[in-house]
């Protein structure tokens, strides 16, 4: 009996916090209150809040123009929040069913920033950076005279920088482990994809230390023949000379892969 008493005791206390609970019902207003509140809202810089009031007018008003206004503006509300994710989602619908409104190139530079944000150190996976470099590029091929594809090109350059250093890494573990083959894959696509970034002088170097390591002598001249052109006073440059002349070879020019590569490069 007591167990049954207690199951009683509690089903009781459920059905007096239900009755306590007042569920606001729910009122239709104009579409300009709420869009005015979700402003308000947003000034104050609560910004999850105001996301989710924009939110409201577009549930509320679904065919209004303010209803198109306020998807972008929860966009923007989520990423001043820095719930990117939430925004990347406002702006891809905004982007689906608004692709020719005058405020489009905003919502795909948006949708860049809100992965560019989220771009993490080098050594961590670069997703989200291979999902900021497709963004930030679509903004320059889709808007290239909009004041957003300036500032898109800027942060591309730093996408570009990352993605190349994450190369960058990998190579050098396999060149610690003795994967010559592995790390050369990885080096010249740092050169062939991401040729104006930093990383392009040490890339050059150790393709000529694995070169070497390989007994492949004519490469490794090339590769250290293109630092030297292209980077003639790095200690890049020093150091793969250094490593060369140990050999009794120096750098040269010729018509292997470097010969075609970097003959339109630089």
């Amino acid at each position: 009996m007591r167990p049954f008493r207690f199951a009683l005791l509690a089903l009781s206390l459920l059905m007096l916090a239900a009755c306590g609970e007042k569920q606001e019902p729910y009122v239709e207003k104009p579409v300009e209150d709420l869009y005015n509140t979700a402003l308000n809202t947003l000034e104050d810089r609560l910004y999850l809040k105001a996301a989710r009031q924009f939110e409201e007018v577009e549930r509320q008003h679904p065919y209004s123009a303010w209803a198109t206004k306020a998807q972008l503006m929860a966009g923007f509300s989520f990423y001043q929040g820095n719930k990117y994710e939430e925004a990347v989602a406002a702006l891809d619908q905004f982007i689906e069913l608004h692709p020719s409104h005058r405020d489009a190139p905003y919502a795909y530079y948006l949708k860049g920033l809100a992965y560019y944000e989220q771009i993490a150190d080098v050594g961590r996976d670069q997703e989200v950076t291979d999902r900021a470099l497709k963004s930030l590029d679509e903004v320059i091929r889709r808007f290239p005279d909009s004041r957003y594809a300036r500032d898109a090109r800027l942060k591309l350059d730093l996408t570009r920088n990352h993605l190349a250093g994450k190369e960058m890494e990998i190579g050098r573990y396999y060149l610690r482990l003795g994967q010559y083959l592995a790390a050369i894959n990885r080096f010249r696509r740092v050169i062939e994809n991401y040729q104006t970034t930093e990383q392009v002088p040490e890339a050059l170097l150790r393709l000529t230390e694995a070169y070497l390591s390989l007994g492949i002598r004519e490469e490794a001249q090339q590769a250290a023949a293109v630092l030297g052109f292209n980077y003639p006073g790095s200690t890049w440059y020093k150091d793969a000379y250094a490593r060369l002349a140990k050999e009794g070879l120096e750098p040269s020019e010729g018509k292997g892969w470097f010969g075609r590569t970097f003959g339109s490069l630089f």
